[in-house]
């Protein structure tokens, strides 16, 4: 059985048992005292049925008397004894399902986590964030309908026919007869209904990530005055989710009309039946009294499986869109072996490096080029010309189409991509920053770094000019994504982190792009120190920012198309570089 998309439902809870795995014994203890408390669930009818028998003799009162209390005092005994089972396995249970929803959270975090930058790239944040939740939920979900459902219901089941058929073999049967038509037709029905549960978690999915889309551009909203536009298009989506739930709804409140027939139907056959047994002195009212009883319970526990297994093909579909994720393979993994990278002196070397994103889309070709130990690179070109592709795949967020690329001789496919990034500091043109302090945004940079360290990278960043102007200082909370701080002020924690990291291997995606003049040449002094002992790559549109780089390569089109020095590129007698200097150097002049 499938539930879409190639996830099969055996997948799913393959990775529920992956959570509940390290409590496995408190998980089984639960489960079996659920059991012993719904078999004793069954015995005490039985004994209902002698005391009404009894009820109804004539004799000695006195013995009569003896007999109904002895009979009442067992059934305390034995709904003592259900309690005490009831009760300690729903401790358990807690102790249980408390751990195993964390770490299925846990799981969940680490191996999300583990996918490529492009996976992020392609999928809503809200939208990740929900199917963490439903995943955790449709197993505490699944796991309370076993207990408090499917349990009880398989022993009331075997129990009541089993009972049923040793004082009236055709009540039993009428109850198998029942209960089997009754069973099939909520499975096939519930499964066959899968599907659109299917398509209503789908669309509320798609109902969070544009909410969630909305919400973090609501500036950009505002902005552009498009508060109709965007009303109307979530109106749309919520609309298109409100009429998939409401189909959902209708089958299943047919399914509950007809589960309902049959409920009434049974209890009248059942009744008929037992009246011709007793008719036939081959019943007492004992008899009337345990069918009663378990026609009741049945039925109350039958009408309740399809929304048991509603719930539970809900719990499936809910849990099949993170199941999606983490069967997902990893599209970019370690090799067997890796080993870890050891940047002595900081070359980099690309070897017939190309890159496409699909096959229509060509962002690189062909790349060749040597970045010596040590050595400032200035990487300028138009918008489209594959600047940041060539600085992501140094740092492995993409896997090469072609060719390779060595640092210190290494081909960084073949060692471990946390030690790849240890030695790579990136400066990044939008930095982004955790809703926590400004020293813990910082010390992100080297974990395990000092408060002093901290606050000597912020002040060679210049970050201690706005912390200090701040009522609770290092401890301020930066907001979501860094929002109660300047596009100029994130940049300098961005900087004051890689000072702090102290990689060999830098990028500046445009580092100082939001920074003023007067900003830009305070940190100047800062980045010029950073990049001392580091081989340094600086992609810049303001081209004032990279004259004095030991090389400028220019690209466009995917390729390199100019490698050299400010001077030697921007004398030539044509170029890119050279249109783009004088665009620039024109620019300024022009009054």
């Amino acid at each position: 059985m499938k539930t879409g998309k190639n996830i099969k439902i055996s997948q799913i809870f393959k990775q529920f048992w992956l959570g509940a795995k390290p409590r496995r014994g408190a998980f089984f203890l639960a489960y079996f005292l659920y059991f012993i408390a719904s078999v004793i669930n069954i015995i005490v009818p039985l004994y209902y049925k002698k005391f009404f028998d009894l009820l109804g003799q004539t004799g000695d009162k006195h013995l009569l008397i003896f007999g109904l209390t002895k009979i009442i005092i067992i059934i305390a005994l034995l709904h003592f004894v259900m309690w005490v089972f009831w009760r300690t396995a729903d401790f358990t249970s807690s102790f249980m399902m408390s751990k195993t929803l964390a770490r299925l959270k846990q799981n969940c975090f680490d191996y999300m986590f583990k996918h490529s930058y492009g996976f992020f790239t392609n999928n809503f944040t809200g939208s990740l964030v929900q199917r963490v939740n439903r995943f955790t939920r449709a197993f505490e979900i699944l796991s309370n309908s076993i207990v408090y459902q499917i349990i009880p219901l398989i022993v009331t089941i075997f129990g009541s026919i089993i009972v049923t058929y040793f004082i009236a073999p055709v009540v039993s049967f009428l109850l198998i007869g029942w209960i089997i038509i009754f069973i099939i037709f909520t499975i096939f029905i519930s499964q066959w209904k899968l599907k659109y549960d299917v398509i209503v978690a789908e669309s509320d999915s798609k109902t969070t990530g544009y909410l969630s889309d909305s919400i973090t551009n609501s500036n950009t909203v505002s902005l552009f005055t498009s508060l109709d536009y965007e009303s109307k298009a979530f109106k749309d989506v919520t609309d298109n989710q409100a009429n998939k739930t409401r189909f959902s709804w209708y089958l299943s409140d047919i399914i509950d009309a007809v589960q309902g027939f049959l409920i009434v139907a049974v209890e009248f056959c059942i009744f008929y039946y037992t009246l011709k047994y007793w008719e036939q002195g081959l019943a007492t009212i004992g008899t009337f009294v345990l069918a009663q009883t378990y026609i009741i319970g049945l039925a109350n526990q039958l009408w309740n499986l399809n929304k048991v297994v509603r719930t539970i093909y809900q719990g499936i579909a809910d849990a099949k869109e993170m199941v999606e994720i983490l069967e997902m393979p990893y599209e970019i993994k370690d090799v067997i072996g890796a080993k870890n990278l050891v940047v002595n002196k900081g070359e980099i070397i690309f070897k017939d490096v190309s890159f496409n994103f699909d096959e229509s889309r060509e962002v690189l070709v062909n790349i060749n080029i040597n970045i010596k130990p040590g050595e400032k690179i200035g990487l300028v070109g138009p918008s489209g010309a594959g600047k940041t592709t060539f600085v992501r795949l140094i740092m492995r967020l993409y896997e090469l189409t072609k060719g390779k690329i060595e640092i210190d001789g290494q081909n960084i496919q073949l060692v471990g991509q946390d030690s790849l990034r240890k030695n790579i500091s990136l400066v990044p043109q939008d930095p982004v920053l955790f809703h926590r302090t400004l020293l813990e945004n910082i010390r992100y940079g080297r974990r395990g770094a000092t408060d002093e360290e901290v606050k000597e990278a912020a002040r060679l960043a210049h970050c201690d000019e706005f912390i200090d102007t701040l009522p609770l200082k290092y401890e301020t909370f930066v907001g979501e994504r860094g929002i109660k701080l300047s596009g100029g002020e994130r940049q300098r924690v961005a900087i004051a982190r890689a000072i702090l990291k102290h990689a060999p291997i830098l990028i500046l995606d445009e580092a100082t792009s939001s920074l003023d003049s007067h900003s830009e040449k305070l940190i100047q002094d800062a980045l010029d120190h950073l990049m001392k002992d580091c081989t340094t790559i600086v992609i810049a549109h303001r081209l004032s920012t990279i004259r004095k780089m030991d090389r400028i390569i220019a690209m466009n089109g995917g390729k390199i198309v100019e490698d050299g020095t400010h001077d030697e590129l921007a004398n030539k007698n044509s170029g890119l570089y050279k249109d783009l200097w004088e665009l620039q150097a024109g620019g300024f002049i022009q009054k």
